[in-house]
């Protein structure tokens, strides 16, 4: 039988690499493809985009503090270690940001879909959402970086 700790060390690894990976991949191909400046182009990648957000970041931003909190207990760490206050605090900012980053992303995926039907160009609402979305998108990948770093090193920090 396998040990419970290395069974919820591994989700715990995949859902994490799953997170940051989507998250990151997301944000490349929908900011490459708002590179482009061609809204059908734009649109459809904003798509899978918003899809693969909820199906892949979404479940594993839920199993990443699952995992951790049962990992904590059955390491014997306490909730309160230095190092995991600050990743809770680096998560939250991560999610607080992933939140409205999502609906950017559904926001502008309609206003390109919309730019792409109509045939005209990108407008200026269009803009605004990708200049905000593309903030913060930094604080929430340094953030996980961090949070990273801490899992690993598992510093004292006060």
């Amino acid at each position: 039988m396998m040990d419970p700790y290395l069974l919820w060390k591994w989700l715990h690894i995949v859902s994490s690499t799953v997170l940051f990976g989507f998250g990151a991949g997301t944000a490349w191909y929908f900011w490459n493809a708002h590179l482009t400046g061609d809204p059908a182009l734009i649109s459809r990648v904003g798509r899978m985009v918003v899809r693969a957000d909820w199906i892949f970041t979404g479940t594993s931003g839920i199993l990443q503090p699952v995992s951790g909190v049962v990992l904590v207990h059955l390491a014997g760490f306490s909730l309160f270690e230095s190092w995991l206050v600050a990743a809770y605090a680096l998560y939250a900012i991560a999610f607080l940001c992933w939140v409205p980053v999502v609906w950017l992303q559904i926001k502008t995926q309609r206003l390109a879909q919309t730019a792409a039907e109509n045939g005209t160009l990108l407008d200026q609402d269009y803009h605004r959402a990708m200049r905000l979305w593309f903030a913060l998108g930094w604080p929430a990948f340094l953030g996980l970086m961090a949070v990273f770093w801490l899992m690993v090193a598992k510093p004292v920090l006060w």
